[in-house]
């Protein structure tokens, strides 16, 4: 048989240095840890060092525009060996959601030009052949954003596409001319 054990309790000065150690712990976990983490706040560079900084949630998610949200639908009949280029004037960072679909395939070219400094700074962002295309797109700059479509086969294709978002009006770029388009507002 085992003698019990004699077990005093804590002086004063151990509770004093046990809660300066937890004290002096929780800092330094708050200052790596927490304050980047949590508040983006990175005052000795550890959550940068570490990644932790993007997890702050310090963007907020709501966006207001100035412009205000329209939808479109148009569609294109391309002959064989026709093309045609539709752009949307965007401001920048705004979103739009697009669908295109054609009934064949066509080759395509996603790109944008910068309001006022012309084709030669034309930047393309997606190219490829394809019978339709899904996604989002937020205009890197303000100016005007779309595709150009050409049918290199020998069947006529017709292309539809549906777009929605932050877009002030919109451009046809066909058969050697440029032609308005004023989109429908959305008011309901």
């Amino acid at each position: 048989m085992s003698e019990p054990r004699n077990i005093s309790p804590p002086t004063p000065r151990s509770i004093i240095t046990a809660t300066a150690i937890a004290f002096g712990t929780s800092l330094i976990v708050l200052f790596i840890a927490i304050l980047p983490a949590e508040f983006g706040a990175d005052p000795l560079g550890t959550g940068r060092l570490f990644g932790l900084t993007a997890l702050s949630a310090e963007v907020n998610p709501f966006e207001e525009k100035a412009e205000p949200h329209r939808t479109d639908y148009v569609e294109f009949e391309l002959g064989p060996f026709q093309s045609v280029e539709y752009k949307y004037t965007m401001d920048l960072d705004s979103p739009m959601v697009f669908s295109w679909i054609a009934d064949g395939e066509v080759y395509y070219d996603m790109h944008a030009e910068p309001a006022g400094l012309g084709e030669e700074y034309a930047e393309s962002f997606e190219q490829g052949n394809s019978d339709r295309r899904f996604g989002s797109f937020h205009a890197p700059f303000t100016g005007i954003h779309g595709w150009f479509w050409e049918n290199r086969g020998f069947d006529t294709v017709t292309v539809r596409l549906f777009a929605s978002g932050f877009i002030v009006d919109s451009t046809v770029y066909r058969d050697g001319g440029d032609y308005y388009r004023e989109l429908e507002l959305i008011t309901e």
